[in-house]
């Protein structure tokens, strides 16, 4: 048999997801985990996954190691040659000259990676890479992957990518909900968002985004709150709210298009099917929202904020994606600027998902003065801003951006209702391992 010269002992010549019925008669190596095993007379069946598919190989005793004594998700690497099948769920098969053990895997598996035997989310997740194995779960991280590209691709044509700092020197947006540690005899804080830093990169970069990790230290038990989550943020001189509102639009557009154009297996192995929304989004204002609540007997204030009961009630009137736009100033951070009309309301947004908030943005404010008035007003010290607001003497545009949470992002476009199945090794208030 005479297979390509540069494999060394370990490595393989294919993987699965090459293979086509127009390679019949060529001789490969393959190299992947037993998903299936069974043995009729001399001959044994093997079913090979790699990560880009499974094929069927078919092997007699001495076709090396005894096969039929191996067991299911143990690594292999097979030569062989594709050949004809008779399998309906094939459309070739690999008749293999040798198969070499690599790693035996032990039995049982504390996860079936197959599915036959159902885990739940947590036994998955304390067993999470050989739950990586499972179609299902992988499907999911492909669409990630893609997400992520798209998202980078779309911003990355009118903004620089930059990168933060995670490890803090002082309670940025106000110190609420921050882990702190110790540094070197100083106290440090892990960043919940990069909203101070990309800010500042407006002065000269003017346009700049970022996809990080930042951490949120909310006790909260949901099933869309993470303490480590995946942030897209986007910060722009020379725009208002209106046009970046435009810019998410325009990008989750792109999203779920590229998802839905790139990942139809992926998205076929999760039996979800993906409507690409169009644009323009719908937008409502708070005040819209209270009207609505009225309707159903609850009696808001301007001012009061929308828990979690308010937006589920009105997601189920504004299905999909909308903003939610016009926010009291109460309810905003220091940095986000009022109308010019009427300085109790914000140039401030939403994106939502029915009930489910995916960003939040708005103009923000370039005048340090007005930055410290506001500061003050929400009981917070300038002094501990003073580093922040010297930038503003600097000249400062104005500026406007958002940040969106991709892991809920995620949930949408896999058709999940948990972040902690589109999350590798997710961070919650339980969960610190693996």
């Amino acid at each position: 048999m005479k297979y390509p010269a540069i494999l060394v002992e370990f490595t393989k010549s294919h993987d699965v997801g090459d293979l086509k019925k127009s390679m019949i008669g060529e001789q490969i190596v393959l190299g992947g985990w037993i998903e299936d095993l069974r043995k009729m007379g001399k001959m044994v069946f093997v079913t090979l996954r790699d990560a880009s598919g499974r094929c069927q190989i078919i092997a007699k005793d001495q076709a090396g190691e005894d096969v039929s004594k191996m067991t299911r998700q143990s690594v292999i690497r097979v030569q062989g040659t594709i050949q004809e099948t008779r399998a309906r769920d094939f459309d070739f098969e690999i008749k293999a000259n040798h198969i070499q053990l690599l790693t035996a895997a032990i039995h049982p598996l504390p996860v079936d990676p197959i599915g036959r035997v159902q885990s739940n989310i947590d036994t998955r997740l304390n067993h999470r890479a050989l739950d990586m194995r499972n179609q299902r779960t992988s499907s999911i991280f492909h669409i990630r992957h893609v997400a992520l590209q798209s998202i980078r691709s779309h911003l990355a044509d009118r903004f620089t990518e930059i990168t933060t700092p995670k490890i803090i020197g002082s309670a940025s947006e106000g110190g609420a909900n921050l882990f702190s540690l110790e540094y070197f005899g100083r106290t440090a804080y892990l960043a919940q968002s990069p909203q101070l830093y990309k800010e500042q990169m407006t002065m000269g970069l003017e346009r700049v985004f970022e996809v990080s990790n930042f951490y949120r230290a909310e006790n909260s038990h949901t099933g869309r709150h993470l303490t480590e989550f995946t942030s897209v943020d986007i910060e722009a001189a020379f725009m208002d709210y209106t046009d970046v509102m435009t810019t998410l639009e325009s990008m989750i557009c792109r999203v779920f298009k590229d998802i839905s154009d790139l990942c139809t297996v992926p998205l076929a192995n999760l039996a979800h099917e993906l409507a690409v929304p169009s644009a323009p989004f719908e937008v409502i204002t708070y005040q819209d929202a209270l009207d609505e609540l009225q309707e159903e007997g609850h009696d808001l204030s301007f001012g009061d904020d929308l828990q979690d009961a308010h937006l589920r009630i009105v997601g189920k009137n504004h299905p999909g994606f909308y903003f939610l736009t016009d926010w009291p100033m109460s309810l905003k951070p220091f940095y986000i600027m009022g109308r010019d009309d009427n300085p109790d309301i914000s140039k401030s947004f939403d994106l939502q998902y029915g009930y489910l908030e995916l960003s939040s943005g708005g103009t923000r404010l370039h005048d340090a003065s007005t930055i410290r008035g506001r500061l003050i007003q929400q009981g917070l010290n300038p002094e501990q801003f003073a580093d922040h607001l010297e930038v503003f003497g600097w000249g400062m545009p104005p500026h406007s951006g958002w940040g969106m949470g991709l892991d809920r992002l995620m949930t949408i476009l896999t058709g999940t209702d948990n972040v902690r199945e589109v999350v590798l090794y997710p961070r919650d208030t339980d969960r610190l391992l693996p």
